[in-house]
């Protein structure tokens, strides 16, 4: 499927990815709680905007989601063998941090995806470091998709998604998703691009301080 995806479609080639994403949640032992699927938009296209942890985060909230999404990749991360192979069946668009021509059209792609109806997972940190459940600052430059496409944003919330696939243990591990009420662009398309950056963020950091302030290991 994954050298002949022409022949299968759409619905077929994100289930075998997901099949693959499955595989790779059961080697590590994690199990993961979702919640507000009610949130995402039935309709349309609308972009998933993310706090990001670790190599868990994308898979985690991918199967989590009802439907096709695509994904927007960092372009070494998709260079990897199973990133690429899932990659090319969700039909993700990758960008490069060294090429700032390249970016522009990334997004680009996006936008144009996203108004034609596909959803889109981002992470507007861009990477990970060793932050556990804290955020990161946030890139603004994504949020033009959303600007540009006129769509909804629905942000998302993992909580201890950063123990699955990066720490040195064969402990299980519960992870949880979080989909937030979906901000519509009447509320936010007469912002400026880091004005809407910052509304997405205070939306996941309120959710991150709330699931904190509930969690029993505190």
């Amino acid at each position: 499927m994954i050298k002949h995806k022409e022949k299968y479609t759409e619905q077929q080639r994100y289930d075998f990815a997901m099949k693959i994403e499955n595989h790779m949640r059961r080697r590590a032992r994690t199990k993961t709680d979702v919640f507000g699927r009610e949130n995402l938009p039935q309709d349309g296209g609308y972009i998933m905007y993310a706090n990001h942890q670790g190599k868990y985060d994308a898979l985690g909230i991918m199967l989590a989601h009802p439907k096709p999404c695509a994904m927007l990749w960092e372009e070494k991360s998709a260079d990897r063998l199973v990133a690429r192979q899932v990659c090319g069946l969700v039909e993700g668009t990758t960008i490069s941090f060294e090429d700032p021509k390249q970016q522009i059209g990334a997004l680009k792609t996006i936008s144009e995806r996203v108004k034609d109806g596909k959803p889109y997972l981002i992470f507007p940190e861009g990477g990970y470091t060793d932050n556990k459940n804290e955020l990161q600052e946030f890139k603004s430059g994504c949020f033009s998709c959303s600007l540009k496409s006129k769509t909804p944003m629905v942000p998302v919330v993992i909580y201890d998604s950063w123990r699955s696939m990066d720490t040195n243990t064969f402990e299980k591990v519960r992870t949880q998703v979080h989909f937030l009420p979906p901000i519509p662009y009447e509320e936010y398309g007469k912002l400026r691009k880091h004005d809407v950056c910052e509304l997405v963020k205070k939306r996941i950091q309120e959710k991150l301080d709330e699931l904190k302030e509930a969690d029993p290991r505190r």
